[in-house]
């Protein structure tokens, strides 16, 4: 079969045959329709990450036609359109048992290989999946808008941990929903609150989209690029700021009632960045890191003790499946805004390569496998 092999650093083949992949017992095989292409994708290109080791087939964001049925597979019809989790977990292990599937000692990540293992991804015409992992995707919803399922999910991940939602309770509650019953949404009505989002990327405007679609009252989003920005209040930002403006910190907080934000987002993964999010909020507020681009990165470490803040890392999803499906098709959550391109997989090393260049200000692009 045909698939977008990184070969090297910043090099593909897309002309060499593939082997296609048999669903074993417990899995299906899925016609991939449309993957879209991550920023994690980007950052692991070139090598320097460490989770990209070639030669991988990348890509975790995606939909498409259940075409084959493993052995014992019950439940699930060929032909069915579906989406699903980026991460393959055990649903064996304690964690996985507890709801904390995104914390499976386990799991393997589509499309990624960092060393431990290699679990070639969803840039290819099929990709065999355990049944675990599926979601139904409505009719009417495109492929293209259904592979913003993962991100949507990963956006309203975090914003469950700052309304309080624990991994287990989201999984489980999630698991119950046959197409998303929106179980939450006793929270939206009533949760007031003022956030700020550091990072107006793909995931920082989809945080942006998931904190109003849960009843934030006010969020804020910073950035370096202004027309992020801009398109950060079409999407319901209620103000928005240039991270270059001096004093920005003191400004947020003393916007936000003189001593600063319930909570902050965190979603680039670097240092001055993280510095921001955490000196904008106010005593006793909480700090969300969803970024993941640096390793390691200083923090002003008395701003956290002395103002007794609580920072929580976000990873992944565990269990928002339905619910980002579900905003996904009405419309409380825009994808169509953020996608910048649909293309032919076979075109996909240009797509990436201007990705990786970022002089396009692009932020999602579609690779569908089909002409």
């Amino acid at each position: 079969m045909k698939a977008l092999v990184l070969t090297g650093p910043c090099e593909f083949n897309y002309d060499i045959a593939f082997p296609e992949p048999a669903p074993a017992a417990g899995e299906v095989l899925v016609k991939v329709k449309a993957c879209g292409i991550c920023g994690s994708d980007i950052h692991g290109m070139d090598g320097r990450s460490g989770r990209r080791q070639m030669p991988i087939v990348m890509g975790h964001e995606a939909a498409g036609e259940i075409v084959a049925l493993g052995e014992g597979v019950t439940g699930w019809e060929i032909g069915e359109r579906v989406t699903f989790d980026s991460t393959e977990y055990c649903g064996e292990c304690e964690e996985c048992r507890s709801g904390y599937v995104n914390l499976c000692p386990n799991r393997k990540v589509l499309g990624v290989s960092p060393g431990e293992y290699r679990r070639h991804g969803c840039f290819a015409e099929k990709i065999a999946l355990p049944t675990r992992i599926l979601y139904r995707i409505p009719e009417a919803l495109t492929f293209e808008k259904a592979a913003f399922a993962e991100p949507v999910s990963i956006a309203l991940h975090a914003v469950n941990l700052a309304d309080g939602i624990e991994v287990g309770e989201a999984f489980t509650q999630g698991a119950d929903c046959a197409e998303g019953c929106g179980c939450h949404d006793e929270d939206a009505e009533s949760h007031g609150g003022t956030a700020v989002v550091v990072g107006a990327g793909l995931i920082g405007l989809l945080v942006v989209q998931a904190l109003k679609a849960r009843g934030w009252e006010r969020v804020i989003a910073v950035d370096l690029d202004d027309k992020r920005l801009a398109l950060a209040r079409e999407l319901g930002a209620a103000e928005t700021f240039n991270a270059r403006q001096e004093g920005l910190a003191m400004h947020l907080r003393q916007l936000c009632g003189g001593d600063g934000a319930d909570a902050s987002f965190e979603v680039v993964g670097a240092a001055a960045p993280l510095d921001l999010a955490i000196r904008c909020v106010r005593k006793g507020g909480q700090v969300i890191l969803v970024g993941n681009l640096q390793p390691n990165t200083p923090f002003p470490l008395q701003e956290v003790v002395t103002r007794q803040l609580t920072l929580r890392g976000s990873c992944s999803c565990a269990g928002e499946y339905p619910e980002a499906i579900r905003r996904i098709e009405d419309g409380s959550i825009r994808v169509e805004p953020l996608l910048s391109a649909v293309a032919p997989l076979q075109e996909g090393a240009d797509w990436f390569q201007r990705l990786y260049d970022n002089k396009e200000g692009l932020l999602k692009v579609v690779l569908t496998p089909e002409a």
